[in-house]
């Protein structure tokens, strides 16, 4: 008998998952909070709801009984996944995963408090006053970020007193939920960030791919390419992080670990429990298994015995630039198809609004990643997204 899978979250990430999924033999249901999301369209069954109902999400779980439930969003009623752990559901990785990674305060008091992992300066705020508080215990410039949000919604980064107000406003513009917290933390002066997709399985055997560089802008990644150069004792250092956080944490899945890398070395800075949007890299063929791929086996315990880098990769991703009803209309597609060892990914999103990611370019082969991260950047360029009214 299959397996059935409930994923709370459908957009392109969501979508690959339950693409991967399905060539494994399971069956999906999409769940978000819009009709025509992404993974919807490719899943077997779909639901509509409001996750941060917890009754809705009671209802949806009892009336599927799926065997996991894989949350792909943070904007969830989290802390009733314990309840289903007790009522012996799966949740991916663990309910305690999700329901630490998807409030900045409890991983981030995990991995400075408890693990005694190397973080930055931070301060939690409530108010425009705590906030002010904040800014001026950890210092300026200082990175802000609600509590609960995705895709850097919300965040900013404040460099003069007069900063102090936009700051707390955009973020309760970008929070998530009904949580109206924000964390400020000292800007670290760092030399690059990577993510580090940590795969941890059934067996207890945990495995890392090669470090993913990216370039973000209002907090939102842009450019990613694998692998990223890095000497072998800072990625030590981060893997070694990246498995006393996952092992805290338990589960079995793909997680995505950032760090800073600077000169005073390897800064934890977050982690997704699910596949990650600068992974999109590995949609290149970087790797013998894409970072969905391996999400999926690691759900249904299919052993994964190593990870191999087959070739460089990058992404550069396409934004819209209004708002827009109504699937819009793109184009393009045929002079992006002309770049030599290149790919593009259409995430077919039922509406537009400003930088909401659309597509994504891709590029491939043995050069150099700044080489490829300027060609999957000509792919991106060529791909237009005209919104309708």
């Amino acid at each position: 008998m299959r397996k059935k899978i409930l994923l709370l979250g459908s957009g392109e990430l969501g979508k690959e998952v339950v693409i991967a999924l399905q060539r494994l033999g399971a069956q999906v249901i999409a769940v978000d909070s819009y009709e025509n999301a992404p993974a919807m369209q490719v899943a077997h069954d779909y639901e509509v709801i409001s996750m941060l109902d917890g009754d809705q999400l009671d209802s949806i779980v009892e009336k599927h009984k799926p065997d996991f439930i894989v949350p792909e969003v943070e904007s969830i009623r989290t802390e009733r996944f314990f309840e289903y752990e007790k009522q012996g559901y799966t949740v991916i990785p663990s309910a305690k995963a999700a329901n630490f990674t998807m409030n900045r305060r409890a991983i981030r008091d995990l991995a400075a408090v408890d693990l005694c992992l190397k973080t930055a300066k931070y301060k939690y705020a409530t108010s425009y006053e705590e906030l002010a508080a904040g800014v001026e215990y950890v210092g300026m410039p200082c990175v802000v970020k609600p509590l609960m949000s995705s895709s850097g919604k919300g965040q900013s980064v404040i460099k003069t007193n007069d900063d102090i107000k936009k700051s707390w406003n955009y973020a309760m513009e970008g929070s998530r939920g009904d949580l109206m917290e924000v964390i400020v933390e000292e800007f670290i002066s760092f030399d690059y960030e990577i993510t580090l997709l940590t795969l941890t399985q059934k067996s207890g055997n945990t495995l890392f791919c090669p470090p993913i560089g990216h370039r973000q802008e209002r907090g939102d990644y842009l450019e990613s390419w694998q692998p990223m150069a890095m000497k072998e004792e800072d990625l030590a250092a981060a893997q070694n992080m990246a498995e006393k956080v996952t092992e805290a944490l338990g589960g079995s899945g793909i997680w995505g670990v950032e760090f800073f890398i600077g000169k005073d070395g390897v800064y934890f800075s977050e982690i997704s429990p699910r596949p990650h949007d600068t992974g999109m890299a590995t949609l290149a063929g970087t790797q013998n298994f894409s970072e969905f791929e391996l999400h999926a086996r690691a759900i249904l315990g299919i052993p994964v015995p190593e990870i191999v880098l087959h070739r460089n990769g990058a992404s550069a991703v396409v934004l819209a630039s209004d708002t827009g009803n109504g699937f819009p209309l793109i184009t393009g597609l045929e002079s992006a198809a002309l770049i030599p060892d290149s790919d593009f990914k259409i995430f077919n999103k039922p509406s537009t609004r400003p930088y909401r990611r659309m597509a994504v370019g891709l590029a491939y082969g043995n050069e150099p990643v700044s080489d490829l991260v300027d060609r999957a950047k000509q792919v991106a360029a060529c791909i237009k997204i005209e919104s309708r009214d």
